[in-house]
């Protein structure tokens, strides 16, 4: 199976993608989207209910994960399979893995080894808690690192115990960090002509991603608690009820917060003591959402979504996911991405969060199959039919 080659932004780089699980990967797939030569280095098959393609390699998060990449197989616990990787490197600008740091050093894939033999070399390594220091060993996992993070802590109701957000935030994180990290290096090597190690992990990355939460901490000192839907600072600002569900207002400011007022024909409120100031606002959250939610359960959500922004309140609908979907804007970004899959026809793929202007995004290759491009990659690395075929007989491929 030959690949298409891409015409993408980063089309001139070859990275080895050594990832599993989801951090990684999605690193890789961010390289990989905007037109990178991502080889996704993989074990070779073996039977069992991990290996159910129906399960795993067809299912939406694997296909979501891995398009536009190459698939190779390649067995890194045979000497023979190592020295492959090995050359492979020594021509390859990126390494992306996920190893424990023991693990990689056994095999000898670590940052130390490969930059010897291709000082060029961007070697990437995403991890739970970082490549050394006390947890280093430890394995990772995206909830645990919102725990320790403290995402967890300012996450839902007051009183109603910690709570996760309903995406793998960390592991997301983690993978955009590195990717940016990856992408710093590449254009620093421009300058030196050397290459470097790259690290992110899912704690470091998570507790970067709480942004002001934990500035307000640094800066003040007082930990930052649960407000469910309500914004910590800007109130009016969170959930409010209609008279067919709920819709999101965001008020910052005095000014926007009048315009509020007008728009639903409460002017009142902006003189009552107390909501008069920000501060005030703020200490009677409560009173003040009462009063609004009142008001807006006269009203279905579309008429006040359409009213509110009008009178340039920000203010949208909550969506589920298939409505969201179904938004003439979402549609217009082109969120939902068709791809043409060998065997599972066509199919759609989440799309890229950014836009460039002379170099797009596109999806020019569906998730591979297991080695599917073993043989290609091979060859051109200069082992012939023979050799290709003894390495598979052994399970070297």
């Amino acid at each position: 199976m030959t690949q298409v080659p891409s015409d993408g932004a980063l089309a001139p780089y070859t990275v080895l993608d050594l990832t599993r699980y989801r951090a990684g990967p999605t690193a890789a797939r961010q390289l990989a989207d905007w037109g990178a030569d991502v080889i996704k280095v993989e074990a070779p098959w073996t039977p069992g209910p991990a290996n159910d393609p129906i399960k795993g390699r067809h299912g939406p998060d694997f296909q979501n994960l891995h398009r536009n990449k190459r698939s190779l197989t390649l067995n890194l616990k045979n000497p023979d399979g190592v020295a492959v990787f090995k050359r492979l490197a020594t021509s390859a600008d990126v390494v992306v893995e996920n190893y424990r740091p023991d693990v990689k050093r056994r095999l000898g894939i670590d940052y130390e080894t490969l930059g010897a033999l291709n000082p060029r070399l961007v070697y990437a390594s995403v991890s739970g808690f970082g490549e050394d220091g006390p947890y280093a060993t430890r394995p990772g996992f995206d909830q645990i690192a919102q725990g320790m993070g403290g995402l967890m802590s300012i996450t839902g109701e007051p009183g109603r115990g910690p709570m996760r957000v309903g995406i793998p935030i960390a592991d997301l994180s983690a993978g955009l960090y590195t990717a940016i990290g990856i992408l710093v290096a590449l254009l620093e090597r421009e300058r030196s002509g050397r290459g470097q190690w790259v690290q992110s992990s899912l704690l470091q990355a998570m507790i970067a991603q709480l942004d002001f939460q934990a500035a307000r901490y640094l800066f003040e000192g007082k930990a930052p608690k649960q407000a469910g839907n309500d914004h910590p600072t800007s109130i009016p600002t969170g959930v409010f009820e209609t008279a067919d569900g709920h819709i999101n207002i965001a008020t910052s400011g005095g000014e926007i917060y009048e315009r509020l007022c007008h728009a639903i024909d409460r002017p009142d409120l902006i003189e009552d003591a107390r909501f008069a100031t920000g501060a005030a606002r703020s200490e009677n959250r409560a009173a003040l959402n009462g009063i609004i939610d009142e008001r807006l359960r006269t009203k279905p959500s579309a008429q006040w979504v359409e009213a509110l922004n009008a009178a340039g309140v920000p203010c949208g609908p909550i969506y589920a996911i298939d409505e969201m979907f179904d938004d003439p804007q979402v549609q217009h970004l082109g969120m939902a991405h068709p791809v043409e899959h060998p065997i599972l026809g066509e199919t759609r793929i989440v799309s890229q969060g950014a836009r460039l202007g002379r170099t797009p995004f596109n999806v020019h290759a569906a998730t591979p199959e297991l080695g599917a491009h073993t043989d290609e990659i091979l060859g051109a690395l200069g082992y012939d039919a023979a050799a290709i075929a003894d390495f598979r007989g052994r399970g070297v491929v």
